[in-house]
């Protein structure tokens, strides 16, 4: 790799301390399957106390802390929790079990793959198994699908796999744990959206700790059950009613092979957050964001969605009567893969654009593009 200019050097500032990079291993490492995120919740929480003056949980899991809970004009920072998973579906005679999804889970990656199943007994660990190679040959080849993949526990019967506490509609997560590779990018399962979840956590901590005040009530938000549709998010904006909402979440890096640029953007991990472009996202909001970032030198991609962002994002925007929104994705490689991969300079920068935007809004500012 290429040595940075003096000039690049100087506009990268490192954000994340060490005693917060442990808290992420740890927050990653933890699972928190969509409609089961309360472990990561409370995680996510403790962390978030000691830099919020009240703290919020509702019915399905949504956590909030809060900064000048009494201010009527509110600002939300927003990401979700959750994490692609599986469901058992069915269990065979003979002890195996076949699944279906919890959010967009790929079975494509699933063949040899480590899970925890979720039981009220305990963790009860398991493999898809696949079969060999040996045994597929002169046979053409048939490809993983939700009608093939299976789970391995090591039982014979259903009544052994029962007798462990599995049963239908218990939930499986995948075993990989966080890790960084070439002291560069982060990498673990669930960095969509815990990434997101652990960046707004460290805005509240910069801001605790360079002891800013805020003229109107900030809400931290760390949304469950967007994975099956922007669940958690509806709830939340509805009991907040925010003024104006910022969302980070993660979006696609595009330089890896088998990704068409046409159609999917042109961005890539290490060149900056990014700013989306869509018909949820509030033109003047959007361009407080630009603003912001070119003044204290934050580098940023751009990108556009045609009909909606798919994130939490339009959950917000169409609340309330409506609601300023705005979109800081992550880039991201592998996404619902076990390897997704995020860049540490990214990281930093989408906290200080989140942080440096919310410094930068006034109270009861006003982001309509007329009015009468």
């Amino acid at each position: 790799m290429a040595k940075k200019s003096n000039k690049e050097e100087s506009t990268h500032q490192t954000v994340v301390t060490t005693e917060s990079l442990a808290f992420f291993e740890k927050y990653i490492n933890n699972p928190s399957p969509t409609g089961f995120e309360w472990e990561g919740q409370r995680l996510w929480l403790d962390y978030l106390k000691p830099y919020v003056d009240k703290t919020y949980i509702d019915n399905y899991g949504t956590a909030v802390g809060i900064i000048n809970p009494d201010a009527k004009y509110k600002v939300v920072i927003e990401a979700h929790a959750d994490e692609i998973s599986w469901f058992v579906n069915y269990i065979t005679g003979d002890g195996l079990i076949y699944v279906i999804r919890n959010g967009g889970s790929d079975h494509q990656i699933a063949p040899s793959k480590r899970v925890n199943i979720h039981t009220d007994k305990g963790i009860v660990k398991a493999v898809f198994g696949w079969p060999a190679i040996h045994t597929r040959s002169g046979e053409k080849e048939e490809g993983p699908s939700l009608k093939n993949i299976f789970l391995d526990c090591g039982c014979t019967s259903k009544e052994e796999v029962e007798a462990l506490g599995i049963h239908v509609g218990t939930v499986v997560t995948y075993e990989d744990e966080f890790m960084v590779l070439n002291d560069r990018y982060y990498v673990g399962r669930a960095l969509d959206n815990r990434a997101g979840g652990f960046m707004i956590a460290e805005v509240a901590r910069l801001l605790k700790k360079n002891k800013k005040k805020l003229p109107f009530g900030l809400y931290v938000v760390n949304s469950v059950q967007e994975e099956i549709g922007l669940r958690g998010a509806e709830m939340i904006a509805d009991y907040i009613k925010p003024n104006v909402a910022i969302v980070t979440d993660v979006t696609h890096d595009t330089q890896t092979p088998m990704i068409n640029k046409i159609t999917q953007g042109d961005l890539a991990c290490g060149k900056g957050p990014v700013v989306s472009y869509a018909p949820a996202v509030q033109i003047n909001l959007n361009r407080l964001l630009i603003s912001v970032a070119q003044q204290h030198y934050i580098p940023f991609q751009r990108q556009a969605s045609s009909r909606f962002t798919g994130t939490d994002t339009d959950a917000f925007a169409y609340s309330n009567g409506g609601v300023p929104s705005a979109l800081i994705s992550l880039p991201l490689r592998y996404m619902h893969t076990t390897v997704e991969m995020i860049h540490k300079e990214d990281v930093d920068n989408v906290i200080r654009l989140i942080y440096e935007t919310v410094l930068t809004i006034q109270k009861d500012q006003d982001f309509r593009t007329f009015s009468n």
